[in-house]
């Protein structure tokens, strides 16, 4: 009796184990938003993420589009659809952003990089900006640069395999004021090093807290500030940090 009871344990455990591993590796859908308007730079790194997540979903098994209609950004498609990224833009119709709202608030899944998450006093979105935690976009530093970034939190998935600091390519890296660290409800989980203060010419970086990768942990969200020029994903730490951050989003939570 007590040999059938052991092995019915054993049983039950390894398909625990099993079914968890499946979850982990479960396919998901990406749809990423891009525009070939506004800033030339933006459009040119929206191309090489595109053609990075296109062999990241082939590497990890999971289904990837891209599209410049943002007309998709609607509930029939957004219901097909696990993790919303946006590359370069932003919806504009009411339309449009109400659904997404409608996405997010029932568990949808969104990266956004640089520009996606730009907005300023004269921003008539209120939800987004409470949704990027309450930054506000105040000052970046020109022309774009490299600069050395610091991992806040090396335990999270989103920076698993990353150094404590790394050097990250040439960017226009922008300031938030308020910060998003400000907010109780915000992890933050990559930080402009203070090293690297003069950053800039033209438009300088003089001081204070920079946050750069973040997430609302009210939302199944993401922030990344990285996303001008082509040479953004040229080095292996922030193509790990892109391809973590879309599995994180993408597979079942912890």
């Amino acid at each position: 009796m007590r040999f059938f009871l052991r092995a019915a344990a054993i049983f039950v455990i390894a398909f625990v184990v099993m079914s968890s591993a499946h979850a982990q590796n479960a396919p998901f859908r990406v749809l990423a938003f891009w525009t070939t308007e506004g800033e030339v730079d933006h459009s040119d790194f929206a191309r090489q993420a595109i053609e990075f997540f296109t062999e990241a979903a082939m590497r990890d098994h999971f289904e990837f589009r891209a599209t410049t209609d943002w007309k998709e950004m609607n509930p029939e498609t957004l219901a097909k659809t696990q993790v919303v990224v946006w590359l370069n833009g932003q919806p504009d119709t009411s339309e449009e952003r109400a659904a997404f709202e409608s996405y997010m608030g029932n568990g949808g899944g969104w990266m956004g990089t640089h520009v996606a998450g730009y907005n300023d006093s004269s921003t008539t979105w209120r939800w987004f900006v409470e949704f990027l935690g309450g930054a506000v976009f105040f000052a970046n530093n020109w022309p774009p640069l490299p600069a050395t970034l610091h991992v806040d939190d090396p335990s999270h998935p989103v920076v698993k395999g990353l150094p404590r600091n790394f050097v990250a390519p040439a960017n226009e890296w922008y300031v938030w004021k308020p910060s998003a660290r400000a907010n109780p409800a915000v992890k933050v989980l990559v930080t402009l090093d203070p090293s690297n203060y003069p950053l800039g010419f033209k438009d300088r970086l003089l001081s204070g807290d920079c946050p750069l990768v973040w997430t609302n942990t009210k939302y199944r969200m993401l922030y990344l500030n990285m996303g001008h020029g082509d040479k953004v994903m040229s080095t292996p730490e922030i193509r790990t940090l892109f391809e973590n951050s879309l599995l994180w989003l993408g597979r079942p939570w912890n």
